[in-house]
């Protein structure tokens, strides 16, 4: 194996381990949970896959010449913002999560096809800086899905509990372990705030 074929196939475990991630988090789950906002901003497990559907074909396709001719609406001229991070009632579960793995395989034959110093330029960055290699992108795909797992993790654990990158990955599943570990870190918050620092100034 040559080391491009390393730095090729190390790429892809990361990316694919954060891919695993953010689609366990909808197992299980109501058509409610799977879609309802969890922030002030609207926050969602389903819209998260949406949107880093739509990051992978972009990146991973259309920035070097793959167009994957998947139909996305929510670019087309007239969508509204933020149109990529929610489903609308009509769009399912399965057609969400189905078009972001029909991404995985556009995006893996774009990385399979293209040595990694391969320059592509992204279509809706400025003309000025828009080309990047395919290595800059499939490590920027990997840094937005990373950080988009995180959201989902936290979304899914104030909804059951269920937290972690995969199942058996916490130290400890015990409630009662977990209760007081976080008790422990509550109140070394209070002793570090010191007096009238805690919460609405309870010492």
């Amino acid at each position: 194996m040559t080391l491009t074929d390393t730095a090729k196939a190390d790429l892809h475990r990361y990316l694919q381990e954060a891919r695993d991630a953010l689609l366990w988090k909808l197992d299980g789950l109501t058509e409610y949970d799977a879609r309802r906002p969890m922030t002030p901003t609207g926050t969602n497990l389903l819209g998260l896959v949406k949107h880093v559907a739509g990051v992978e074909l972009g990146y991973l396709g259309d920035t070097f010449g793959r167009p994957s001719g998947e139909p996305l609406p929510w670019l087309a001229d007239g969508a509204e913002r933020n149109d990529d991070m929610w489903a609308t009632a009509d769009e399912t579960r399965a057609d969400v999560v189905g078009l972001y793995r029909r991404a995985w395989v556009h995006a893996d034959a774009t990385i399979d096809a293209l040595p990694l110093d391969t320059t592509g330029r992204v279509p809706w960055w400025p003309d000025d800086r828009a080309g990047l290699t395919l290595h800059h992108a499939v490590v920027r795909v990997i840094a937005d899905t990373q950080r988009h797992a995180g959201h989902a993790d936290i979304l899914r654990e104030l909804m059951d509990g269920a937290a972690g990158e995969r199942a058996g990955s916490l130290p400890s599943s015990d409630p009662a372990w977990w209760k007081a570990y976080r008790d422990r870190l509550e109140q070394a918050a209070r002793d570090a705030a010191g007096p009238g620092g805690g919460p609405d100034g309870t010492p």
